[in-house]
């Protein structure tokens, strides 16, 4: 195995915790555990399945550590087709983990909350459910902040990867193409306040979504081809 292709298999590896990890934080502890329209049934969730958002936040946290080590991998397999995109590329990035590691202490004063202190008893039942709810409210709306920097990101690393000789433009194009689809989706709910009644929100998303599994798993699996001259 060549050199190039023991940092693909690396990087792909990363990659594939980020995405696993995301998937569980960002999507289905979610899906399990928050209703943005009651907040008596959050709180009731959350307090039945504290365990669960609790490695919810453990495995946000592990998405955005493994997020800091992968465009630096990348780095190192990119950099020979432009320096000056790759380094763009790992600064897009980078500038996303503090931002994350902020957020979280909005899901942490939630849970908090959940556990109900003896200072808190000065609020009722519903004023401290409201809060909850408030407190993942807010994590929910850093997150849309720090992905625009998680997005920007795969624009630089799409074109890396379409000018490279070494990986499929495919992946590429689809990289480039989800950084934008992100970028208007960010735009879309900041200006419409309807905006994710319209349905759009899920298409733009597609080539990102597709373009991340796919290079994750062509890393791994495949490998960057080690051309010769």
């Amino acid at each position: 195995m060549t050199e190039k292709n023991k940092i693909s298999r690396i990087a792909g590896l990363i990659y594939i915790g980020v995405v696993l990890t995301g998937i569980f934080s960002l999507m289905y502890v979610p899906s399990k555990l928050i209703n943005y329209d009651n907040a008596s049934l959050t709180f009731q969730k959350i307090s039945t399945s504290e365990t669960l958002f609790r490695f919810g936040i453990v495995s946000g946290l592990l998405c955005y550590t493994f997020f800091l080590f992968l465009p630096l991998i990348l780095y190192t397999l990119l950099r020979q087709v432009n320096e000056n995109m790759a380094k763009l590329m790992v600064l897009l990035a980078v500038i996303s983990v503090p931002m994350y590691f902020i957020n979280v202490q909005n899901e942490l004063t939630a849970l908090s909350l959940i556990d109900t202190p003896n200072y808190l008893r000065v609020f009722n039942q519903e004023q401290i459910q409201a809060q909850v709810l408030f407190y993942i409210d807010q994590y929910d709306e850093g997150m849309r902040l720090i992905h625009i920097f998680s997005v920007l990101w795969l624009f630089p690393f799409g074109y890396l990867v379409f000018k490279s000789n070494f990986l499929p433009r495919f992946f590429g194009i689809l990289l480039m193409l989800g950084s934008l689809g992100y970028l208007l989706n960010f735009f879309g709910h900041t200006l419409i306040s309807n905006y994710s009644e319209l349905g759009i929100g899920s298409y733009l998303s597609l080539p990102a979504s597709l373009g991340e599994i796919g290079i994750c798993l062509w890393l791994v699996f495949i490998g960057a081809k080690d051309n010769k001259q």
